[in-house]
């Protein structure tokens, strides 16, 4: 009776070599920014709190937030400081975007191929175009 099987598939790992030929698909690369994104959270936190702080705290610390982003901070100038920023909201909107998709599959057991390559497609879709939008109010 194990003669009329066929042989199992083997799946061995990909060699350092080939990893600039391999294609990744979609789900993968929004997990992989997904996690980037987090990192780069963690990583601007206090860029993250500084900005919360000098916006609220009075209307004098507002306006030199504001003036800022136009003159920027010492030797750092105003446009890499929205680049920054630009930055921070494709992160924030990445991350959430993915979490609610994360969150989404685990509630309702959507764990197909399928939904997972529309849903990454789609994760995708609207965090640019999102980061977009916003990125469109900072620089005009």
């Amino acid at each position: 009776m194990a003669d009329t099987l066929e042989p199992r598939p083997e799946f061995r790992n990909i060699h350092v070599t080939q990893i600039v030929a391999y294609r990744m698909p979609v789900a993968a690369i929004v997990s992989i920014l997904h996690r980037i994104s987090g990192v780069l959270l963690f990583l601007l936190m206090p860029f993250i709190i500084w900005m919360f702080d000098a916006s609220v705290t009075s209307e004098i610390s507002y306006d030199a937030f504001r003036s800022a982003f136009a003159a920027g901070i010492g030797f750092v100038p105003g446009w890499f400081l929205k680049l920054v920023v630009l930055a921070l909201i494709w992160a924030y909107l990445h991350h959430l975007i993915a979490g609610l998709r994360h969150l989404w599959m685990d509630s309702t057991h959507a764990v197909s191929k399928e939904f997972g390559r529309s849903s990454a497609i789609l994760t995708l879709a609207i965090s640019i175009v999102l980061t977009l939008a916003l990125g469109w109010k900072l620089f005009f």
